[in-house]
């Protein structure tokens, strides 16, 4: 019996150390920034911001096409300097808040 409940705790150890890394995957990551408006396409549901690096992204200093929910979009413009949260998300950058 002693065997079988020492088999079992570690039957139950390695179903838990292997959930616990798959769960670590499916987080988002999500860092805050700031960057300049290069192009809003809303029809599109797409930003294109020039920003710094973003370490917490692992994205360097770049130009890059986010999505953005469009009514995020409201008074957002080319040229606009703006502080923004991003999100990946399945292998996407999402943008979940901006401001002006």
């Amino acid at each position: 019996m002693a065997l079988a409940n020492n088999r079992q705790r570690q039957a139950l150890a390695a179903m838990l150390a292997l959930t616990s890394f798959y769960s670590v995957g499916v987080v988002a990551q999500e860092a805050s920034a700031s960057g300049e408006v290069r192009r809003v396409d809303a029809a599109a549901g797409k930003i294109t911001i020039k920003h710094g690096a973003i370490s917490d992204l692992q994205l360097p200093a770049m130009t890059l096409v986010y999505r953005i929910d469009p009514a995020l979009l409201k008074d957002i413009a080319p040229g606009d300097k703006v502080k923004f949260t991003a999100r990946r998300e399945n292998g996407d950058y999402v943008v979940i808040q901006i401001s002006k």
